[in-house]
């Protein structure tokens, strides 16, 4: 489901069962996996890579190079980067892995990989890269604690 006033450049392949909505940007060469969902006002720039299962939320930005895994979760107004020393004419996008998280407004410098299974704490700046199955939070972003204890701390809130 494409709704309407979505500019969807023509060279991009869009996996079936993906859902995009309003007033959101998708740029040439993009492929983006099954079952995907895209919020309003999200702009995925050109030569991007999306898996299957991935939830992106609206005003996220994706630059140019960036490739995210399956079933994988970007936060609303996440931005994703891919010049480290602006204006450089060499670019490199960001890699974020199966199955991790990116929290609402976080930022992600150039050429940073995010670990599979991690979480980035909303807000958070990240200049290194994350390793699999941790929490970063801060600015800029350090290790908290490990996905495990993340996912006892969500079970005991669902669960209160």
């Amino acid at each position: 489901m494409i709704l309407s006033e979505s500019i969807i450049s023509e060279k991009a392949v869009i996996g079936s069962g993906t859902k995009i909505w309003h007033h959101t940007y998708i740029g040439d060469d993009t492929e983006i996996g099954d079952n995907v969902v895209i919020g309003s006002l999200a702009h995925i720039d050109y030569n991007v890579n999306i898996g299957n299962n991935t939830k992106i939320e609206g005003q996220a930005y994706i630059a140019p190079l960036c490739k995210i895994g399956n079933d994988v979760f970007i936060g609303p107004a996440a931005v994703l980067t891919n010049d480290p020393y602006p204006m450089c004419n060499k670019m490199s996008g960001v890699t974020v892995l199966d199955g991790a998280i990116v929290g609402a407004r976080a930022v992600i410098r150039a050429g940073v990989t995010i670990g599979r299974n991690s979480v980035v704490g909303m807000g958070s700046v990240v200049i290194r890269d994350v390793p699999d199955d941790v929490v970063v939070m801060g600015v800029p972003a350090t290790i908290r604690y490990t996905r495990a204890e993340y996912d006892t701390k969500k079970k005991r809130w669902q669960e209160s």
